[in-house]
């Protein structure tokens, strides 16, 4: 009975109509905590012996999770209809970002050097450096695909089981972002891949068009590590494909003891799951950060996490990762408008999937990829375009029908509608379809032939509401 009833005191806290948009607060915020806390902990140590400063990383994570927040409350207060509208604009802006970079570091592998500079734009590997500040345009790419796709595939409705307007122009920009991000970051590329499988899938495009996406995508797939060995992304013409060197590793893995540099870091982060356990060795306490773990906040963060809280810490991590996803999709099932259901499909399948592909990574399950964890892997415009994607979610969940007729019902305070989010639209009545106007052909709708199984064969007139015979009629 017990548990009886907590299932049932649990389904009724799901059924209240702002459940969505409580949950989805609640495991973002924590999680942003957790990394907070995280950062601090695997850079601590280095900040200190470089610098004497131990705070010097986690503060500047915390300044970009403040404006994250600011974004996360103008985001949340937008309608769909903005959202839209800034689908072409950032998608835009992201393709010009990237060809700039592209172009700069194409230019720098000519000249010999590690980074290009144009005026004030510098470019090195991944982030362009605008007057100081710091962009990665592959981040932005996510964000602006998801917009832009949403509202392509919304637009064009039932017109989308026909090949040729799925193939335009969807595929074509996707194509030009995936080469664009691919070149230098594969892994930021199957992201976007599953960023899109998800946003069709919401669509319910027929099955073998994702055979399709999957045949070309390994084969883009299987292009970029093949163009590895002749320099694109950080690798250097003649040396050894780190690429394929990353997925030859996965797939056969040499014992530890003749592991060497290649898999140095897999080997290393596996000494820190190890070492963690059940209970890890406590908050701070690892031994891994101290510079044998390589990229230990970013890439690598999930075995600190391992090391220092253990097997409880990670599962803590993976169960508020399967909340967002199921936040999410609640949040695109639930929601009326064909945009914002789509908007949340994919973008809770780009956050999701990042994680898995990360995890995954450092766990041994996958390929290592160099993505970040979302929410918590040291990274400021990452962390500002999850918040971002994670403000748009928190608007289309107070968007639900049940959550705005309960908003209506008992409006907020005034200032509260001021300062945190104003009232979402009531949905709308269904409307009775409006009957077709009559066509304009040259004969007359009166005297069209019927179609049905009554008509009447030609040259016989129909009966109009008279019976019997002539004679009869006389009486």
């Amino acid at each position: 009975m017990d548990a009886a009833s907590g299932l049932a005191a649990l389904r009724g806290l799901l059924d209240r109509p702002l459940a969505s948009y409580y949950l989805l607060l609640s495991c973002a915020g924590l999680l942003l905590l957790i990394g907070l806390t995280m950062v601090f902990s695997a850079t601590s140590v280095k900040d200190y012996a470089e610098d004497g400063n131990a705070s010097a990383s986690v503060t500047k994570q915390a300044i970009f999770a403040v404006i994250g927040i600011v974004v996360f409350w103008a985001c949340q207060r937008l309608p769909a209809s903005t959202y839209r509208s800034l689908g072409r604009p950032l998608l835009f802006t992201s393709i010009a970002l990237l060809l700039v970079l592209n172009l700069l570091l194409a230019y720098a592998r000519l000249t010999d050097q590690d980074s290009a500079r144009i005026g004030p734009i510098e470019a090195r590997l991944l982030w362009l450096f605008i007057g100081g500040i710091q962009v990665q345009p592959s981040e932005l790419a996510k964000f602006a695909l998801v917009l832009w796709g949403a509202h392509v595939i919304a637009r064009k409705g039932a017109a989308l089981g026909w090949w040729r307007e799925l193939a335009t122009p969807l595929f074509p920009v996707m194509g030009l972002l995936f080469v664009l991000v691919g070149y230098n970051d594969v892994g930021t590329m199957l992201c976007l891949l599953a960023l899109v499988v998800g946003l069709l899938w919401a669509a319910g495009v027929r099955m073998r068009v994702f055979g399709a996406l999957t045949v070309v995508g390994l084969l883009g797939v299987g292009l970029l590590i093949a163009v590895a060995s002749l320099g694109a992304g950080s690798g250097e013409k003649g040396a050894d494909n780190y690429r394929l060197a990353r997925l030859t590793l996965f797939l056969n893995a040499p014992p530890p003891d003749k592991c060497g540099d290649p898999c140095y870091q897999v080997y290393q982060g596996r000494l820190a799951i190890e070492h963690g356990g059940w209970f890890g060795v406590g908050l701070g306490k690892g031994s891994l950060k101290w510079d044998w773990l390589p990229e230990a906040h970013n890439d690598f963060i999930f075995a600190i996490i391992a090391e220092e809280l253990g097997v409880i810490g990670c599962v803590v991590i993976l169960s508020l990762f399967a909340v967002l996803a199921y936040t999410g999709l609640r949040i695109a099932r639930r929601v009326d408008d064909p945009f914002r259901r789509l908007a949340a499909a994919a973008v809770t399948t780009w956050l999701v999937s990042q994680a898995v592909i990360n995890i995954g990574g450092v766990v041994g399950l996958l390929p290592i990829t160099g993505l970040p964890l979302p929410f918590i892997s040291d990274g400021g415009s990452a962390l500002v375009v999850t918040l971002a994607g994670i403000g748009m979610l928190a608007s289309f969940a107070r968007a639900e029908p049940d959550a705005a007729r309960a908003l209506h019902a008992r409006p907020p305070a005034r200032w509260v509608r001021l300062l945190w989010a104003p009232l979402p639209p009531l949905p709308g009545r269904r409307r009775r379809p409006a009957t077709p106007p009559a066509g304009r052909g040259s004969v007359p709708r009166s005297r069209e032939r019927r179609h049905d199984d009554q008509a009447a064969p030609r040259g016989v007139r129909q009966d109009r509401s008279r019976g019997g015979t002539a004679s009869e009629r006389r009486r």
